[in-house]
């Protein structure tokens, strides 16, 4: 029995989905920061990176990766002689340090991660443009989810 009742998946079932994708998402990660010598934590740092909607600061990336400060600097000076990222300093404040993601290295990951790419199109052509908007919708509920977990009180 593989966990789903008629009115469709169960929570279980559906716990086992996510694992699994997380899984292999880690593992495509891992592969990538063993193939260029990097540590998991930059990777994750280089997706946070990328994926800000504008440049963000070591401090800020700092508190997303749940990292010391001593830790975020080792990280971004990793990832800085790799030639992943560039520290710019804000014009108007100087004390501020902005990340950019360069385009050089985001062509070595766009290359490295095509297979992906080419994996998800092939799984989202399976899917009606409402079904996408549903999957959407509950990538975006889970992520709120998670964000309010990473927020709330840890009791012992």
């Amino acid at each position: 029995m593989n966990g789903d009742n008629e009115e469709g998946i169960d929570l279980q079932s559906f716990a086992v989905r996510l694992r699994r994708m997380t899984a292999e998402f880690n593992r495509i990660a891992h592969e990538f920061a063993h193939e260029h010598g990097l540590h998991t934590t930059d990777v994750q740092a280089l997706i946070k990176i990328f994926d800000a909607p504008s440049p963000i600061t070591p401090s800020r990336l700092r508190e997303e990766l749940n990292l010391t400060s001593g830790a975020i600097t080792a990280c971004l000076d990793r990832l800085e002689r790799a030639g992943h990222i560039r520290r710019v300093r804000d014009v108007h404040d100087r004390r501020v340090v902005h990340l950019h993601y360069l385009g050089a290295a985001k062509e070595l990951a766009a290359a490295f991660f095509r297979p992906l790419a080419r994996g998800t199109d092939s799984a989202v052509r399976r899917f009606s443009p409402e079904e996408l908007r549903t999957v959407a919708a509950f990538l975006d509920a889970m992520n709120e989810e998670l964000d309010a977990l990473r927020a709330a009180p840890r009791s012992p």
